[in-house]
């Protein structure tokens, strides 16, 4: 007779795969950043071909007239807010006009015309 002997296999872990860093090279650097850009630039080529189509046509505004002021020598902001509003407060006329001739430390230019809200044309 013979005789069989059972025995139990060992198993061994495979050895653990070394990671690797993805690694760009220059030319990698060049062809991502251009794949990146080309979306972008459809989106500013479409924009810019479309956007003539946003501008508002004015059909429906009424035509507004401005009326204008010659700046003369001797001329201040407050001389000027006196003179076209004497019952209303100086400092929220400078304020208006300022704002709306894009005025900045409200300095002014002989001969410079200057618009003048509505409210205070006669």
């Amino acid at each position: 007779m013979s005789s069989i002997s059972v025995s139990t296999a060992t198993i061994l872990p495979a050895p653990a795969r070394p990671h690797t860093r993805l690694r760009l090279t220059a030319r990698g650097r060049g062809v991502l950043l251009a794949l990146a850009s080309v979306p972008l630039a459809i989106g500013i080529a479409f924009a810019a071909l479309s956007g003539g189509s946003a501008i508002a046509s004015g059909a429906d505004a009424p035509a507004a007239s401005v009326e204008t002021l010659t700046v003369l020598p001797g001329d201040t902001l407050w001389s000027i807010a006196t003179s076209i509003a004497p019952n209303a407060d100086p400092r929220v006329v400078i304020g208006e006009i300022s704002r709306m001739n894009v005025l900045r430390g409200g300095e002014l230019q002989i001969g410079q015309e200057l618009a003048i809200p509505a409210q205070y044309v006669d």
